[in-house]
């Protein structure tokens, strides 16, 4: 009885999920208005930016390694970014950079 409660739940919010995610392209689907547009082009660089603020906002410059891992990371995400335009790359090896400096170099 529990299983079947828990499956119904899972099928459910599944199918919310789906057609939420479904919903614009049927709303959309002859033309897309330009407000929807704009915000297609300026919303990945403000929610990167977000989060690149709530990722460093920890960092203490006055004490330990004075947030050297954390720029040398950043430095070589947006190098490798701008080298390779692969985001998955870029994101991928700073993590790897970050984890190697704090963990040996730093440490």
């Amino acid at each position: 009885m529990n299983n079947f409660r828990e499956l119904c739940i899972a099928l459910i919010a599944g199918g919310v999920t789906a057609l939420l995610r479904f919903l614009p392209f049927i709303a959309f689907r002859t033309r897309c208005p330009d407000f929807i547009l704009y915000l297609g082009r300026v919303l990945p660089y403000a929610v990167m930016s977000m989060l690149v603020i709530y990722c460093l906002k920890g960092v203490n410059i006055f004490a330990g390694s004075h947030g050297l891992p954390e720029f040398i990371a950043c430095l070589v995400v947006a190098a490798l970014h701008v080298w390779k335009r692969n985001t998955l790359l870029s994101i991928t090896l700073g993590t790897v950079i970050y984890m190697f400096l704090i963990q040996v170099v730093f440490a």
